[in-house]
C-alpha cells in the first residue's frame, strides 16, 4: 500500500513533517509529492501550459514546481499511480466551512478524490499569535486516521480534518463528525495606501450550530465528509 502525502505550504513545512509523522500509524509506504514553494490559499489552480519541474529529492520525495492540484495529478498519472490514499497537510491554520473553496490543502484531496482515490485533508486551526505544537497535532491526525481507517463513503467524497486550538495542559479532544458551515465569511476591509485590505476576524466568523466551525472553536476535533463535485 503506498500513500501519497502533500500539502499546500510547501515541502519544507513543518506541517508536513507532522503529517510524516501522522501517517505512520498506517504502516504504508508513505510518498511525498510536495509543492516546492509555499501556494496557501490558491484554491483548486492547475497548471495546464508550460512545465511542471519535478525533482525526485528522495527517497520517496519529489519537490514539484506547482500548485497542490498539480501534485496530485501528477502523483497520480507518473509518480505514484498505485496510490491507495492521498493526505494532504497538516495545514498551520483551519479550512473549515467556506474554506474548502479556496483552500489548497483541501483542493489537492479534493483532486484525489475527483480521481477515485480516496482523501483526507487536515489542518490545524490556531488563533493569531499562538504557536502551533506539531507534535500533539500529529498525534490527533494518527488517531483520525486511526479511526477513519477502512470506513466507506461514496465515490467522489473525501474527509475533511480540522483541530482545534487547545491549551498545552488540555485533554485530548474528541473526534465529532460534522457538516461544513455553508455560512458566508464576514467581508471586512479598510483602505490602505496599497488598496484594500481584508481584515475580518476569523475567529468570529459566523458559524452555525453543530457545524464544523463551531465544532473546532469549540475544542474538538471537527472531521467532515465533503463532496468533490
Amino acid at each position: 500500500m503506498r500513500v501519497v502525502l502533500t500539502n499546500d505550504d510547501g515541502i519544507d513545512a513543518p506541517g508536513l513533517a507532522a503529517l510524516e509523522a501522522a501517517a505512520a500509524v498506517l504502516g504504508a509506504t508513505l510518498v511525498v509529492v510536495a509543492p516546492a514553494e509555499c501556494h496557501s490559499g490558491c484554491g483548486h489552480r492547475v497548471t495546464t501550459k508550460g512545465g511542471i519541474r519535478v525533482d525526485d529529492i528522495g527517497p520517496a520525495r519529489f519537490r514539484v514546481g506547482g500548485t497542490p492540484a498539480d501534485c496530485v495529478r501528477i502523483a497520480l498519472a507518473q509518480l505514484v499511480p498505485d496510490a491507495a490514499l492521498l493526505i494532504s497537510g497538516i495545514n498551520a491554520g483551519g479550512n473549515l466551512g467556506a474554506d474548502i473553496h479556496h483552500s489548497g490543502t483541501v483542493a489537492a484531496a479534493r483532486e484525489a478524490a475527483l480521481h477515485g482515490v480516496p482523501a483526507v485533508a487536515a489542518s490545524q486551526y490556531h488563533r493569531r499569535g499562538t504557536t502551533i505544537d506539531w507534535s500533539r497535532s500529529a498525534r490527533w491526525v494518527g488517531e483520525v486516521l486511526t479511526a477513519i481507517r477502512g470506513r466507506v463513503h461514496a465515490p467522489g467524497e473525501f474527509w475533511n480534518v480540522n483541530l482545534p486550538d487547545l491549551p498545552g495542559d488540555a485533554a485530548d479532544p474528541p473526534v465529532v463528525e460534522c457538516a461544513v458551515d455553508a455560512s458566508p465569511f464576514g467581508l471586512g476591509y479598510r483602505l490602505t495606501d496599497a488598496g484594500w485590505e481584508y481584515e475580518s476576524s476569523y475567529h468570529d466568523r459566523p458559524r452555525v450550530a453543530g457545524g464544523d466551525v463551531d465544532v473546532c472553536f469549540g475544542g474538538r476535533i471537527a472531521l467532515s465528509r465533503v463532496r468533490a463535485v
